[in-house]
């Protein structure tokens, strides 16, 4: 790669078809694309951080939108194959008052033939800041050890490391989510971590002083433990801990995806030079605003819209 950019982010694409209605009701679906990792890439791109993707998509109109769209969203796609195997689906029901509903279809998809040969020194070498999820460990054995030798590689090279385990009951496991989590430890610098998902199936507490030292025992030097039961976020870093409440200036309206946008906007302001505790103040107006707007890559808000917050 001969451009010098900012964030590599190892994941998948997924198509979305959504609904504003509950599943039972619908007739017609919206065609949109997401996903954890994706999510995260393009909200750091739309605050101006050069980022980059690295998956693989099906041949096909589906994967051949994703691409379209993400080259809009300005995300870097030269890392990015195209294979005979067919793409990730979700299906997402939003209506109004009610609670939504989602529905992942995503075996043998062309995600998940991501492997190690994906990941090299040289490509890894244009970065600045490297970040995956454990749900593109969990797309199979190959992406699993795609993501180990990305963060090695990365340690190695003193970038930035940071990863969510962003475990997900529908498709995951967590005894296969500690291994995930475990593994990649060693390697990182930036951990997020939802203390009701993660906290509590991963370490099997609720205690937020308990995580954060079981994660610094481990060397990460930065730990952020959302909490929607506190409202806010512990930050973790450099021997203090701050609490940020999450933005509540607008209504909430949708939560999809703004744990998703809140890590990219982190990420964005770490790179930009902040510290860990001005980036997440920038990071809770970016994912308050997510939440004001109904969908996932739809609802990212612009860096013109969080100046008007902070």
């Amino acid at each position: 790669m001969d451009k010098q950019l900012d964030l590599a982010v190892i994941g998948e694409c997924l198509i979305e078809f959504s609904a504003s209605e509950k599943l039972e009701d619908a007739d017609v679906f919206r065609k949109s694309y997401g996903g954890d990792s994706v999510i995260s890439a393009i909200m750091a791109s739309k605050l101006g951080t050069e980022t980059a993707f690295i998956t693989k998509l099906g041949n096909d109109g589906f994967g051949h939108y994703i691409y379209e769209q993400l080259q809009k969203d300005n995300i870097d796609t030269s890392n990015i194959e195209f294979l005979p195997e067919q793409n990730g689906v979700y299906i997402a029901a939003r209506p109004a008052g009610g609670k939504n509903e989602f529905y992942y279809y995503k075996r043998k998809s062309a995600a998940t033939k991501l492997n190690d040969d994906d990941i090299t020194e040289e490509l890894l070498s244009s970065f600045k800041c490297l970040y995956s999820t454990g749900v593109t460990q969990s797309l199979s054995l190959s992406a699993r050890n795609a993501v180990k030798k990305a963060f090695r590689i990365a340690k190695e090279k003193e970038l930035i490391t940071a990863y969510d385990p962003n475990y997900t009951s529908c498709f995951m496991y967590s005894d296969e989510s500690k291994e995930f989590l475990e593994e990649i430890l060693p390697y990182t610098n930036i951990i997020f971590m939802s203390m009701k998902n993660d906290a509590e199936h991963l370490f099997e507490s609720l205690s937020y002083e308990h995580v954060a030292r079981k994660l610094g025992d481990f060397g990460v030097e930065t730990i952020v433990i959302k909490s929607r039961v506190n409202g806010g976020y512990y930050i973790f870093y450099n021997g203090e801990m701050r609490f940020i409440e999450f933005f509540n200036k607008l209504p909430v309206i949708d939560l999809t995806a703004s744990g998703d946008a809140f890590n990219g906007a982190f990420l964005h302001s770490v790179i930009s030079g902040f510290n860990p505790f001005e980036a997440a103040k920038y990071a809770a107006v970016a994912a308050g605003l997510q939440t004001s707007k109904t969908g996932a890559v739809s609802a990212l808000p612009s860096k013109d819209e969080i100046a008007e917050y902070l």
